[in-house]
C-alpha cells in the first residue's frame, strides 16, 4: 500500500524528470543555435577541461559514463574542428590520449560561460534560500544510489 509520502516522492521524481528534460532540451537548442555544436561535444570538452594533461579514450569514457564507441565519433569531430588533439600513449600502441588544444580551451571557455548564464536564467525563479536545500537533497539521493550500486 502506497503512503501519501511515497506518492509525494513519486510526484517529486516526475517533476525532477520533467524539469531535467526541459533544461536539457533548452541547453541542446542553445548550443546548436549559438555555437553550432552538440551537448555530447560540450560534455567531452567539459571533461577534458578538467584534465588538461589529457585522458586516454577509455578514461574519458569512464568520466562520461558512456562506451568508448560513443566517445570516438565525438572526439573525431572535435579533432577535425581543431579543439582536441590526439597523442599516442608511450608504451601502449593501441591507446591514445586526447586533450584540448589552445583553441579548444578558448572555445570551451566561451561555451561554458554561456552555459552558466543559461542555467542561471533557467533557475532564476527558484528562491535563493531553496537552491542549496534542493541541491543537497538531490546530492543525497545520488550519493545513496551510487553507494548502493557499489555494494552490489
Amino acid at each position: 500500500m502506497q503512503t501519501d509520502r511515497s506518492k509525494d516522492r513519486l510526484r517529486l521524481w516526475l517533476k525532477v524528470l520533467k524539469a531535467t528534460r526541459a533544461v536539457e532540451s533548452e541547453i541542446r537548442e542553445n548550443l546548436r543555435q549559438k555555437f553550432t555544436t552538440t551537448l555530447p561535444r560540450f560534455d567531452v570538452m567539459a571533461a577534458l577541461s578538467q584534465h588538461l594533461d589529457g585522458l586516454k579514450m577509455s578514461e574519458l569514457s569512464g568520466v562520461l559514463k558512456v562506451s568508448n564507441g560513443n566517445v570516438t565519433g565525438i572526439v573525431e569531430r572535435l579533432v577535425d574542428d581543431g579543439h582536441v588533439q590526439r597523442e599516442k600513449v608511450p608504451g601502449d600502441r593501441r591507446a591514445s590520449r586526447v586533450r584540448l588544444t589552445e583553441a579548444g580551451i578558448a572555445e570551451f571557455a566561451r561555451q561554458a560561460a554561456a552555459h552558466e548564464a543559461w542555467i542561471d536564467q533557467m533557475f532564476d525563479s527558484v528562491p535563493e534560500a531553496e537552491v542549496q536545500t534542493l541541491s543537497d537533497a538531490l546530492d543525497q539521493v545520488a550519493r545513496r544510489l551510487e553507494n548502493e550500486g557499489r555494494d552490489r
